[in-house]
Parts: C-alpha cells; sequence; structure tokens
C-alpha cells in the first residue's frame, strides 16, 4: 500500500483571483508554507515558517470540498518543497485548471506542463534582484505569464529593458503590477500609455476588495 506525499500546507481558501489573466475568477487557493526568499514588500509573510502537514489525497479532498474548477497553487515559494511537483500533477489529473504562482527563483522545468506558470521577475527594489533564475525563460509556453511587481520610476525602466533584452514579449503576456502602498496604480497606468510596452496593467483585486486580510 503506497503511502501519500506530505505538504506542510498554510492555507487553503476559496477567493476570487486577483491577479494574472484569471483575475476575477472563482478559485481555490493552496498557499503551501516555506520560502527562501525575503522579498522587501512581501504581503504573505505568515506562510515562510509553521504550517500543518496534510497527506496529498486528504488536500486533495479538502480542494474537493469547494466544487471549483479552477485552483492556484501559491505561497511562500510552493516549488521549495519537492511534493509541490506531484501535487501539480494530481491536480491536473482531477481535471482542474491549474495555476502556480512562483518567485522565479527555483527550476520551473520541471512543472506539469498542463499548469500555468506564473513566473515573478524580481527588480531591484524587491532586494532579492540577484536570485533570478533566467534559465528558467528556456522553459515558458504561451500558457505562462511573467510578472513584475515594481516598487518606484527605476524598477519600471528597469523591467522594460528586460522585456527588451530577453525579447519576453514572443514568450508568453508579461504583468505589471505596483508594490501596494509605494507606487500608486494610475502612476504605473501612465508611464504604461506613455510608453506602450507590450504588457498587461495589474492591480491586486483580492486587496481593493478586501484589504491584506488572510485568507481572501
Amino acid at each position: 500500500m503506497s503511502v501519500s506525499p506530505t505538504l506542510r500546507l498554510t492555507e487553503v481558501f476559496l477567493s476570487l483571483q486577483g491577479e494574472t489573466s484569471r483575475s476575477g475568477l472563482p478559485t481555490v487557493f493552496v498557499r503551501l508554507a516555506g520560502c527562501p526568499l525575503r522579498c522587501r514588500w512581501c504581503d504573505t509573510p505568515y506562510s515562510f515558517q509553521g504550517g500543518e502537514t496534510v497527506a496529498l489525497d486528504v488536500l486533495l479532498e479538502r480542494v474537493a470540498d469547494y466544487g471549483v474548477p479552477t485552483v492556484c497553487v501559491t505561497g511562500g515559494e510552493p516549488l521549495a518543497q519537492k511534493n509541490c511537483l506531484p501535487l501539480l500533477a494530481a491536480l491536473c489529473d482531477a481535471g482542474y485548471s491549474v495555476s502556480l504562482e512562483t518567485s522565479g527563483a527555483l527550476d520551473v522545468s520541471r512543472v506539469d506542463a498542463r499548469v500555468s506558470r506564473i513566473v515573478d521577475i524580481k527588480p531591484p527594489a524587491s532586494g532579492e534582484d540577484a536570485r533570478n533564475r533566467w534559465e528558467n525563460l528556456a522553459h515558458l509556453t504561451p500558457h505562462d505569464e511573467i510578472k513584475f511587481v515594481l516598487a518606484d520610476r527605476a524598477d519600471y525602466d528597469w523591467a522594460r529593458q528586460v522585456i527588451q533584452a530577453h525579447n519576453l514579449a514572443k514568450i508568453c503576456p508579461i504583468l505589471f503590477s505596483p508594490v501596494q502602498g509605494e507606487l500608486p496604480p494610475a502612476q504605473l497606468a501612465d508611464w504604461i500609455l506613455a510608453d506602450r510596452p507590450p504588457v498587461r496593467l495589474q492591480v491586486q483585486l483580492h486587496k481593493v476588495l478586501w484589504g491584506n486580510q488572510p485568507g481572501k
């Protein structure tokens, strides 16, 4: 008899997806515990440590209880747990539309091809730009998305240079998101309209609706 893999879990909850091209969709979020990064503006530091140990099959049952076809696996940094990969595959096998939110610092090449990988590229103001794993770009497809979270004009200009240098617009959709409380969304919108980079502006819908409330 096989033993189900286990994961360290911070929370499972139902909310509206607040980011990416799936924004507004009712989504079950699986937030795994642990993260090797410490981005200056992280909004989920409660996921860095702790959590409960949950068997994969039990976690799948929790997800199924919500009766929603869209699932997002997030963190923390979900790929820091080796059993994130079988979790993603199992969710796809169960028929869910699955996305993965990852920092971009860890290898995404082994993630199930059915998963939409939302990969951050960390700008200088994050304090973690040295952790960007540029090798990941070669593994991305139009099914994935790249996200830049920007704090100021220097981050914005840096991101535009990265897009050009790596020809990111030919890889997958690109998202620009302002750091809450630091870069006004309207300011970022004005820069995008002035320069017309090949990006989509996103604001975090869940924060507009509920602020920084955990489980939302």
